[in-house]
């Protein structure tokens, strides 16, 4: 009797995704925006809309300074919709002006409040549960294993770990940009 090869069914690769990529879209990325610039992929309105990408079918996800364009509400729901169409184990990288910064306040077309470190502690679950009960209606999404770090200003170069700590507790524009990694 003759073996039989198993049947092998190809497996599409995880999408790779740049939300809110505007004109600057990450090379090997499919661009996603409300507005169709050039090199846009899609056009979606990331606060609203459900996004046109399956559950679990992205790998990588990128957000550089969108998430402070969205309302309250847009954020759930943006922070909901990544989750669904994260595969288990990808990250996505979400960079937002500092609160702390002029950068969070200079632009007329960002929301109230600007993104902080505190905003991720809600989309944990379990801490969601425990310490948020109110906001387990609103967002859905489990993302653990956040981690948070700054885009320093320049004159921080070459300082100290001890003097960058003190100025970004103490100096307004020491911290430029937030940087968060979250893990579905």
């Amino acid at each position: 009797m003759e073996a039989v090869a198993p049947l092998v069914v190809p497996v599409a690769p995880l999408l790779k995704i740049d939300l809110g990529c505007g004109t600057r879209k990450l090379d090997g990325f499919v661009g996603a925006d409300v507005r169709a610039f050039d090199g846009v992929d899609v056009v979606v309105n990331l606060g609203q809309d459900r996004w046109p990408w399956t559950d679990a079918s992205v790998g990588e996800a990128h957000a550089s300074h969108v998430l402070e364009h969205l309302t309250m509400p847009e954020r759930c729901h943006f922070f909901n919709e990544l989750y669904r169409v994260l595969a288990p184990g990808a990250r996505v990288l979400i960079v937002t002006p500092y609160w702390a910064s002029t950068r969070a306040y200079g632009d007329p077309t960002h929301v109230w409040p600007p993104v902080s470190e505190m905003a991720y502690f809600y989309l944990d679950a379990t801490w969601r549960a425990s310490q948020a009960p109110h906001t387990c209606d609103m967002l859905t999404c489990d993302f653990r294993g956040t981690t948070c770090s700054y885009s320093g200003h320049p004159s921080l170069v070459g300082r100290s770990a001890e003097y960058t700590n003190y100025a970004l507790q103490n100096f307004k524009d020491a911290a430029l940009d937030l940087i968060a990694t979250l893990t579905k």
